[in-house]
């Protein structure tokens, strides 16, 4: 999933760049989770973003709330709390997230030469 930031939100959200597609690292209700221009996996309101590529990548964990509301991460990253855990700056949470980021930038990298 890609998405890019609004214009219209670019002043209020100066943390993010307008001109730049950002792959989603989860969603989160109407949430959905970057990397902003300081290379911090926040999450953000969906309605700010223009949905690039809709698609939920392949192995993403999802799950639907009681009020219908869908919850997606890949697995390396869908333990309950482990977001809590990175920002409490647990080294263990820390070394998954950068070890997901390193594969998952390698794995892009791959698809596109081949």
């Amino acid at each position: 999933m890609k998405v890019r930031l609004l214009k219209t939100a670019a002043t209020e959200f100066r943390d993010l760049s307008a001109d730049v597609d950002y792959d989603v690292l989860g969603v989160e209700a109407n949430h959905v989770r970057i990397l902003n221009c300081d290379s911090q996996p926040y999450l953000y309101p969906l309605e700010i973003f223009l949905v690039v590529d809709p698609s939920i990548p392949e192995g993403w964990i999802t799950t639907v709330g009681n009020d219908g509301e869908t919850y997606s991460y890949p697995l390396e990253l869908n333990d309950t709390g482990f977001f809590e855990d990175f920002f409490d700056r647990n080294p263990e949470a820390i070394a998954r997230f950068g070890n997901y980021l390193r594969n998952t930038v390698k794995e892009d990298k791959q698809s596109q030469t081949s």
